[in-house]
C-alpha cells in the first residue's frame, strides 16, 4: 500500500508538471462516464481513500483494474480543497463520472426514506408500519393511542425507530396546540386531549373528507345534549383490545358490553382515543358545522345520510334497509347513531 500511495504522488507531480497537456488530461479522466448501469443508493462507509476506491470500484462507481481507482484518488487529493469526503447514504446518477462522484461525496445530501402514517390507524398498527420500514435500526414500544400525527416523514439511513417516533410525537403536540388555540370557543370540551380524543371518533366515522365537519357536528350537539355518543367504531375499539378493528362485524351484544371506550353503554367522551386522527380530523372538531344534525347513517355508497330529526333519520334507516336487502350478500350494517336509550326499539327500524 506504501509503495502504492508512493506511485500515486508521482504521478501526480507528474501531471503538474505536464502543465496544460496534464490539464486537459486531468479534465478528460473527470469528465468521462463510469461505468455504473443506472441510478443507485448506495452505502458509502467512513475509511481512507484507497479503501474508500475499492468500495466504489465493488459498487461499479469505477471500472475494474488499478487504473480508475488511481485516478480517482489523483483526482481526490487534487481537488482536496472542495472539501472532506462524506460517508453515508447517497445517490448516484447512472453512468456518474469520476467528478461527479467526488461531488456527491462532498456535498449531496443523504437519501431521505419516507414512511406515510395514514390517519386512522391505531398505535398498534403504526407501530408495525415503523418495525417493517427500511433502514431504521433499533426497537421501539407500541407509542400511546393518539399520540402520533399521520403524515410523511424523512429519515435517513440508519434513524432509530426511537428518534422517528420522538418526531412523530412532537408533531402531533404541535398540532394539537395550535388546533386548540384557535378552537371555536364554544366548544364544549374542556382541553385539548378531549379534542384530540373527539378527532380520533370523526376519522374513523368517515373516511369521505368533505363529511368529516357534519360529523363532527353530530358528536358535538350530542354532547351539549347529554346524549351518548353512540360510535360504532369506539365499541369495535374496545371490543378488539385496541387493534382498531374486529375480525367479524359488530353485533347487538356489542353494543351492550361493558367497556371505558363503548359510547353506546358509557356517558360522553371515551376514556382515550381511538386512532391516530390526521389534521382535517383536528380541524373538523375545532370548527364543526353549525347546525342542529344529531344522526347519521351509511347511504350503502361510501358516504353518510345526517339527520336533526329521530323521523328523518329512520327514513334514512329505511333507505339503507332496502339497499341491503337488494344485497342478500352483504351483512346488515348496525345503525351507527341510533335514537337515545329511551326511544322504544320498535321504533327504531330494528
Amino acid at each position: 500500500m506504501r509503495l502504492f500511495v508512493r506511485l500515486l504522488s508521482i504521478l501526480v507531480v507528474l501531471l503538474v508538471l505536464a502543465g496544460a497537456g496534464g490539464a486537459v488530461v486531468l479534465r478528460m479522466l473527470w469528465h468521462r462516464p463510469g461505468p455504473l448501469p443506472q441510478t443507485a443508493d448506495l452505502v458509502v462507509p467512513r475509511s481512507r481513500l484507497p479503501v474508500l476506491a475499492s468500495v466504489l470500484q465493488r459498487d461499479q462507481l469505477l471500472r475494474p483494474g488499478d487504473s480508475d481507482r488511481l485516478v480517482f484518488m489523483i483526482l481526490a487529493r487534487l481537488t482536496a480543497s472542495g472539501g472532506a469526503l462524506h460517508a453515508g447514504e447517497l445517490r448516484f446518477p447512472a453512468h456518474a463520472s469520476i467528478g461527479a462522484i467526488l461531488q456527491i461525496l462532498r456535498h449531496a445530501k443523504p437519501v431521505q426514506h419516507e414512511l406515510t402514517i395514514p390517519e386512522g390507524l391505531t398505535s398498534a398498527q403504526i407501530a408495525g408500519l415503523v418495525e417493517r420500514a427500511p433502514a431504521l435500526v433499533g426497537d421501539l414500544a407500541v407509542p400511546p393511542e393518539g399520540s402520533i400525527l399521520p403524515e410523511t416523514y424523512a429519515y435517513e439511513l440508519g434513524t432509530s425507530r426511537t428518534a422517528l417516533l420522538a418526531r412523530m410525537h412532537a408533531a402531533l403536540r404541535a398540532a394539537l396546540a395550535q388546533t386548540w388555540a384557535g378552537r371555536d370557543p364554544s366548544l364544549p370540551l374542556s382541553d385539548p386531549r378531549q379534542l384530540l380524543i373527539l378527532a380520533s371518533i370523526v376519522e374513523r366515522e368517515t373516511g369521505v373528507g368533505s363529511e368529516r365537519a357534519q360529523v363532527a357536528e353530530v358528536f358535538v350537539n350530542r354532547i351539549r345534549q347529554g346524549m351518548k355518543l353512540q360510535s360504532d367504531p369506539t365499541v369495535a375499539y374496545g371490543a378488539g383490545g385496541g387493534l382498531g378493528s374486529l375480525p367479524r362485524p359488530l353485533t347487538r351484544a356489542d353494543l351492550v358490553q361493558p367497556s371505558p371506550y363503548n359510547t353506546y353503554v358509557i356517558p360522553g367522551l371515551p376514556v382515550g382515543p381511538i386512532s391516530a386522527p390526521g389534521i382535517a380530523s383536528l380541524q373538523a372538531v375545532a370548527h364543526p358545522a353549525t347546525g342542529d344534525l344529531l344522526y347519521f347513517v351509511a347511504t350503502g355508497s361510501g358516504g353518510h345520510a345526517f339527520a336533526a330529526t329521530l323521523p328523518e333519520h329512520l327514513r334514512n334507516v329505511a333507505q339503507l334497509r332496502a339497499i341491503e336487502a337488494a344485497r342478500p350478500s352483504q351483512a346488515a350494517t348496525l345503525d351507527p347513531l341510533r335514537p337515545p336509550p329511551q326511544v322504544p326499539m320498535e321504533a327504531r327500524g330494528r
